[in-house]
């Protein structure tokens, strides 16, 4: 989707935006309010392949995406309307050069009986970069491999796992992968 057809369709006024992995910890502009989050209805999963930010086309590594199913927790920033069309412009630059996410409004639970609508990056499954049946040894190898413009693959898992856990949600699965992807690096596995 362009900018310009999201823009024609976004909410009028201030702007959330939900953040899962880098957007969390790094999100390129300075959010007027913050706040912990919960999507029900998709779920965090390593599912894009990455041969820019974090791999190249020859060792790409592996990103995250939102998927149907299950539920996710995160961020909502709040970007105040007179800011809403400079900070979209950077982060379609940032996370839609390859088209492989749908910007989607969904609802997020922000506290005991409080949602609001934000924007989220929801992985495209039908893209070329995504990835369906991988088993962890296979999401290891790719983020124990990667590493692109914006740094080593393992150190953005590290990052949105420590990010969760400052929020109190513990993620297994993501655990596992980092874990196996530090084993293959530290035994040279990595290429």
């Amino acid at each position: 989707m362009e900018l310009a057809h999201f823009l024609a369709r976004a909410p009028r006024g201030d702007l959330w935006i939900f953040g899962y992995g880098s957007l969390m910890w790094a999100p390129g502009f300075r959010p007027a309010e913050r706040r912990t989050g919960l999507v029900r209805g998709y779920h965090r999963a390593m599912c894009i392949l990455s041969s820019r930010y974090r791999g190249t086309p020859e060792k790409p590594g592996l990103v995250m995406g939102l998927c149907r199913g299950g539920s996710c927790w995160g961020i909502a920033f709040r970007v105040p309307r007179a800011r809403v069309r400079a900070v979209l412009g950077a982060l379609w630059k940032r996370e839609m050069l390859n088209k492989v996410y749908v910007p989607t409004m969904l609802q997020v639970a922000v506290g005991p009986g409080q949602r609001i609508r934000a924007l989220a990056f929801v992985a495209d499954a039908t893209h070329r970069q995504f990835v369906r049946e991988l088993d962890l040894h296979g999401r290891a190898r790719l983020v124990a491999q990667g590493i692109g413009e914006r740094g080593r693959c393992v150190d953005y898992i590290r990052n949105t796992l420590e990010h969760m856990l400052a929020l109190g949600v513990n993620d297994a699965h993501l655990a596992r992968i980092l874990d196996a992807a530090a084993g293959l690096a530290s035994r040279g596995q990595d290429r």
